[in-house]
């Protein structure tokens, strides 16, 4: 469908003029809102409903006042204040009070989700006008006031508990005391700050908040400062910022920090425990890692190979219920951000006891898969042991060593080469059995964050190398055995599913992939036709577009007690083994394990839940929260040091792409560093564009110029949004787009 889009001052219609005529008008407004009052008292009285003429006789109303009362009936009936029961009127019974979780968005409405309804559903509505007073976050009651466009709406009539207590956010001064704006556009007001409770804040610093008093719809919430924080300009103070809006735990109580301290080193083998320390294990991790999880050793036998993927025994340290355990739980995951990490265990154990570090005689659990020549997995066991890792390699070093064949890096490490040239041959051959499955390998470049001095010295893309897919062919066969060997042995262990693509999204991307030039598999969608989309897309100059459009369909990956298997990996069991330093779903696996191998029952009470009367279910939703709050900190911290990045670049241009086109302009994506930003509608004003949804373009009324997606274009920057994490860009130079044809033989 092709939209003309007004500009608003140019084609808008101008607003018309509006007056009273005579005196009248004003006077019955009042005369009606009197009639409501007073029919909402006459019919509190009764005890059933009443006609129109038993209204009209009760009120002593003539008949020139009927359309005037039927008026009022009507309109207290859409308020839902009164309700109609055939021909006879009654009050409303009291709206149903749900609980519910307000979702607030930057454009000042809201979403509710109510307590207990399934997921999937579609949340009620929450104009801006019916918020009474709450904010993003918070626990209410609303109450649903009626449908639109197949989605209730509703109004909140009480905020139950404040999510929003502490808050960052930019010190405006004023003469007296000023006000804070806060640093998250969800929170929809500034909060003033009286003379004295500013803790002598500069103007434009950015500091912590509390508020003391919510205020009413009239006047705004009042607070005071509990923290400076500093140049909001600076790296440091902008990633602090984040991680206080995102309500992360920064630091550990003490009870967990003497807990671990308590914990003595593993080097000796018990009866249960396994010594592998003659095998030749390596780690494989980034150059910056600190915290070494996992270890690989490849052995050659006489029909294939033998994997020995040994994973940091943090269960023989962590006992459930404890302090340790607590924080690990509350915490779910390791965040990692530019300039630091919030580990989920204290350091004592996440980069000393645990970590399997060179030369040092480490406790694990292993997972010992044997593979055919083909690569298909035809045994697998699995044991406490004791490992010593021989070397600490990095992708770098591993890509030179195997796949570059750099002769002064073989040399090097000349008696660890052959072991690593049989995990180069299994591994592809995993691959390739991943791959006639239909197995997805989406190709997202990330973008690597440099500081120096506090400033963002770089933003480039991520190095992937063969290396990298090494060791994630070696971790996906380890997680996918595991799974099938608890599925099989009906233990309850949290799996990792990935469930169907959305429907609906489906057929939008479709539509864009279309747009895009590209030949749909006429075949039934499953794993291999996206497999196959995704290598028509692959060196082409849109395959990122096609990788991000791709994976928006998808379903967002969960931790679930019920296998429903993995969509985007087509496997049939699939859970997480390999991380338990960073993750807890995966420590959860290895007691399960640990208890199969023992030959316990994994009664609930064993099972790693902190809070009384948790179970499987509750587990899985929560660490998918914990997962998710992850990932929206690293892209908040991403967005804000691309902020920081080019907040003194206003006016340079940059080549990009186009990665999304709406009718209020288009977003675009930035060469090489993938900084996104948006190119305002109201900024292209060379033409009027029309909106053609359906091909995902943008066309000139008049040139017949053409913004498509998946166009390359040059940017102007024009705008960096700091406290809003916004960047605005105009069209330069297009060096793609050509002028459309003025008939193309497409129907508009």
């Amino acid at each position: 469908m092709v939209r003309k889009i007004a500009r608003r001052g140019k084609l808008a219609k101008k607003p018309g003029k509006t007056r009273h005529q005579g005196g009248g008008r004003p006077a019955a407004k009042t005369i009606e809102t009197s009639l409501q009052a007073t029919l909402l008292a006459l019919l509190a009285k009764q005890t059933g409903a009443m006609t129109v003429a038993e209204i009209m006789a009760a009120l002593h109303l003539i008949p020139p006042q009927l359309p005037l009362l039927q008026k009022n009936l009507l309109q207290l009936t859409d308020a839902h204040r009164i309700e109609k029961k055939g021909k006879r009127f009654a009050l409303a019974a009291p709206p149903e009070a749900l609980r519910a979780t307000l979702d607030l968005t930057a454009k000042g409405f809201g979403f509710a989700v109510i307590e207990g309804e399934a997921k999937g559903g579609k949340d009620v509505f929450i104009a801006p006008h019916n918020l009474g007073g709450a904010s993003h976050g918070d626990a209410i009651l609303v109450t649903v006031t009626g449908t639109a466009r197949g989605r209730r709406e509703g109004r909140v009539i009480e905020v139950l508990n404040r999510a929003v207590t502490k808050f960052c956010g930019i010190f405006s001064a004023s003469g007296a005391g000023g006000h804070v704006t806060p640093d998250d556009d969800r929170l929809p007001y500034t909060v003033l700050i009286r003379r004295g409770d500013e803790m002598g804040a500069g103007d434009g610093m950015a500091v912590v908040a509390e508020i003391t008093d919510y205020g009413s719809e009239r006047q705004g919430p009042t607070g005071k400062i509990l923290e400076l924080l500093g140049d909001s300009r600076t790296v440091k103070v902008q990633i602090r910022m984040a991680i206080i809006q995102s309500g992360l735990r920064e630091t550990f109580p003490a009870a967990v920090l003497e807990a671990a301290d308590q914990l003595t080193a593993v080097t000796e083998c018990t009866d249960d425990r396994k010594d592998l320390r003659h095998l030749p294990h390596v780690t494989i991790d980034g150059e910056t890692a600190r915290d070494f999880d996992d270890a690989i050793c490849v052995v050659q036998t006489e029909n294939g190979f033998t994997l020995y993927v040994s994973i940091a025994d943090v269960g023989h340290y962590i006992t459930p219920n404890s302090p340790i355990d607590q924080e690990a739980y509350l915490r779910g995951t390791s965040v990692y951000l530019p300039d630091r990490v919030l580990p989920m265990l204290p350091e004592r154990l996440s980069n000393n006891l645990c970590s399997l570090v060179p030369d040092q005689d480490r406790p694990a659990m292993t997972a010992i898969l044997t593979f055919d020549q083909q690569g298909q997995r035809i045994d697998q066991r699995y044991c406490k042991s004791l490992i010593r890792s021989r070397q600490r390699f990095t992708y770098t070093t591993v890509n030179q060593l195997v796949y570059l064949n750099d002769p002064l890096v073989r040399a090097a490490h000349a008696d660890l080469t052959p072991m690593l040239e049989l995990a180069k041959e299994l591994t592809a051959l995993l691959k390739a059995q991943r791959r006639k499955r239909g197995s997805l390998e989406f190709n997202l470049p990330e973008s690597l964050i440099a500081i120096e001095q506090d400033h963002i010295a770089s933003i480039t893309l991520a190095e992937r190398n063969q290396a990298h897919l090494l060791i994630e062919d070696c971790m996906l066969a380890a997680n996918e055995a595991v799974a099938e060997t608890l599925a099989k042995a009906r233990r309850p262990v949290l799996y990792r599913i990935h469930q169907y693509p959305d429907l609906t999204k489906l057929d939008t991307f479709t539509d864009a992939a279309k747009a895009l030039g590209l030949h749909l598999p006429q075949s039934e969608v499953n794993p291999g036709w996206f497999a196959l989309v995704i290598a028509q897309a692959k060196g082409s100059p849109t395959e990122y577009i096609v990788n991000n459009l791709l994976l928006r369909t998808m379903q967002q990956a969960r931790y679930s007690p019920e296998n429903a298997g993995h969509f985007g990996l087509a496997a049939d069991f699939y859970l997480h083994f390999t991380s338990p330093i960073r993750r807890y779903p995966d420590l959860v696996a290895h007691r399960v394990l640990h208890a199969m191998l023992l030959g316990a029952s994994a009664e609930i009470g064993r099972l790693p839940f902190p809070e009384e009367g948790k179970n499987l279910v509750e587990a899985g939703v929560y660490l998918s929260q914990c997962e998710r709050k992850a990932i929206d900190i690293e892209r908040n911290v991403h967005v804000r040091c691309a902020a920081l990045f080019l907040i003194d670049r206003i006016g340079e241009t940059f080549g990009a792409i186009i990665s999304g086109v709406t009718a209020f302009g288009l977003f675009v994506v930035l060469d090489d560093c993938y900084i996104s930003g948006s190119v305002p509608l109201t900024t292209m004003t060379d033409d009027y564009y029309l909106h053609d949804s359906r091909r995902y373009r943008l066309i000139g009324e008049r040139s017949n110029r053409m913004y498509q997606l998946g166009d390359r274009v040059n940017v102007r920057l024009d705008n960096v949004d700091l406290l809003n994490k916004r960047l605005t860009f105009s069209i330069s130079t297009d060096i793609s787009s050509e002028p459309l044809p003025k008939n193309d033989g497409e129907p508009a």
